[in-house]
């Protein structure tokens, strides 16, 4: 027998639980403990000669997990938190207001010894988290590119939460396969892509993800599979600009080619886009040293400026000379849901891979990034590992769709929901006026700074982002990007052109309008002096 301990707790003393249900199943449930901060943790000892002792919640068998009418109570007022939250999120600060470390120092050195009442996390968040957080969401925020979160997105990523679904195989949620399938090739067709991409597109976390994987499958075909079997044994050349995303470095370190297989290819002083006579004698000079080409990142929509490379340039150069193409389109891709804005894809069924954010500029919240390739068996070859566990007769069919395959974890999360969410809220017309509302005023703060002489507009800038800078130069600039930061009134962040220091004012916020980004040039024009 088993006897319990009941330190602190109002419960008989009971028998066996192996046998004997506990007494409150029937109706006679104790009063939840979660009002008290620090609840005492009775003790089980006993049984099998003594040997077992164990800590458990004596008052509250059975009520460990957060119950469905909890969860319904607690989900209502979480829910009315962020609504909340973005119904004030204009009138608070755009950047955080913490020193380094003072928020760590506001949380408790231990994790809890009994359980918390949610709101007690509800009350910290205010209190502990929200000062040093940095408001991504707000209107005023114009720094690195937007990291869009929508109604329809948040509320997708609750469903898929709620599901827990763990995506790996078709077997394990068909319906999360299937439906990750279609969602891309609704994408493929709102954007415009080739033919090619249609159900070959997949859901990364982000273009850093998709660029290694691409990387890797290029390294499979080049190989003929001797990659997967030997390693690398071989000297490989991989092909970036200077404004590549950094990622592109990153994988080429993770795939073990090392950075002396980096070559940095020029690029047009003028509009910042890599040249294909500059790739052109790069391959050339590597195959007289006995390196292979193996693979090109062209950037549509560069970070630093949205520089467009000539795809279909270096397409033709890549495809006559063997090399994987990979078209990083992270920011820029989703805006070809404008038709008017299809130049953007143009050589784009001259690519091996493809890679757009929609959690960027497309309003589906983080992490969703979608990804194609027009040869999915590299893919597959590169990073399938099928262990005895995963087994199971769907996937030996060879008529369903492993998405574990197509990507570096196993596991996977059931991003689709929230796409599909979001397409479903929006449709095109809502996309497209999202997208266009950003574009246009881009181009208005663009014109309002070639009007002042104080001020010079350094790339071109199609898109939502804008680079200036003051003419006063470097450092009048940098003082002027930490005047703006520190007013709490909006939030910027900076490049090098050309090695001059240089503002980056990227627009495309789901709550951003024409008052707000007026509200920043009218604040940059007063700090500017």
């Amino acid at each position: 027998m088993f006897r319990l301990v009941t330190s602190g707790c109002t419960e008989p003393e009971a028998p066996d639980p192996r046998g004997v249900p506990s007494p409150w199943l029937n109706g006679a449930e104790p009063a939840d403990p979660r009002p008290s901060r620090r609840p005492e943790w009775p003790v089980v000892s006993g049984g099998w000669g003594g040997a077992l002792e164990c800590r458990v919640r004596a008052c509250h068998f059975g009520r460990v997990h957060m119950t469905p009418e909890e969860f319904r109570k607690h989900g209502h007022e979480v829910v009315d938190w962020i609504a909340d939250y973005w119904g004030r999120i204009e009138s608070l600060p755009v950047g955080a207001k913490v020193s380094p470390g003072e928020v760590a120092a506001s949380l408790p050195a231990h994790p809890p010894s009994a359980g918390e009442p949610f709101s007690a996390v509800l009350t910290d968040l205010d209190r502990v988290i929200m000062p040093g957080i940095t408001h991504w969401q707000h209107p005023s925020f114009f720094a690195y590119f937007p990291a869009n979160a929508s109604g329809p997105g948040v509320l997708g990523d609750l469903l898929s939460s709620g599901l827990g679904v763990q995506g790996m195989l078709w077997a394990t949620s068909p319906a999360a396969t299937e439906l990750e399938t279609v969602a891309l090739d609704w994408l493929a067709e709102l954007l415009g892509l080739p033919a090619s991409f249609r159900r070959r597109g997949v859901i990364q976390d982000t273009a850093s993800s998709s660029l290694l994987c691409a990387l890797l499958a290029a390294l499979h075909r080049m190989s003929g599979g001797a990659v997967r079997a030997e390693g690398v044994r071989e000297r490989y050349a991989v092909y970036l600009s200077p404004e590549t995303h950094s990622a592109g470095e990153k994988a080429v370190r993770i795939a073990g080619l090392g950075d002396a297989a980096i070559r940095l290819l020029e690029v047009d002083p003028s509009s910042l886009s890599v040249t294909a006579d500059s790739l052109r004698a790069a391959v050339e000079a590597d195959r007289a040293a006995g390196v292979t080409p193996l693979f090109v990142v062209a950037t549509v929509g560069t970070t630093s400026t949205t520089a467009i490379d000539p795809v279909r340039a270096l397409g033709q150069l890549c495809r006559s000379e063997g090399i994987w193409l990979h078209v990083d389109a992270a920011y820029a891709g989703v805006a070809t849901v404008c038709p008017e804005l299809r130049w953007l894809n143009d050589g784009l069924e001259l690519a091996d891979s493809y890679a757009t954010n929609p959690h960027k500029w497309l309003l589906t919240n983080f992490d969703c990034d979608a990804f194609w390739v027009a040869d999915p068996d590299a893919l597959v070859g590169a990073l399938s590992v099928l262990p005895e566990f995963l087994r199971n007769t769907a996937t030996e069919s060879g008529a369903v769709i492993d998405y574990r395959d197509w990507q570096v974890p196993l596991g996977r999360r059931f991003r689709a929901l929230k796409l599909w969410a979001v397409l479903r809220w929006y449709g095109a017309e809502g996309l497209r006026e999202h997208i266009r509302a950003g574009v246009g005023l881009a181009q208005q703060l663009a014109s309002w700074a070639r009007a002042d002489p104080r001020f010079e507009v350094v790339a071109p800038h199609p898109l939502g982002l804008v680079c200036l800078r003051l003419v006063a130069g470097d450092h009048a600039t940098e003082a002027l990007l930490t005047a703006v930061n520190q007013s709490g009134q909006a939030y910027l962040s900076h490049t090098r052109v050309g090695g001059r220091y240089v503002l980056r004012v990227a627009i495309g916020g789901t709550f951003t309008e024409r008052r707000h980004v007026e509200a920043l040039w009218a604040l940059l024009q007063r700090l500017a002096g």
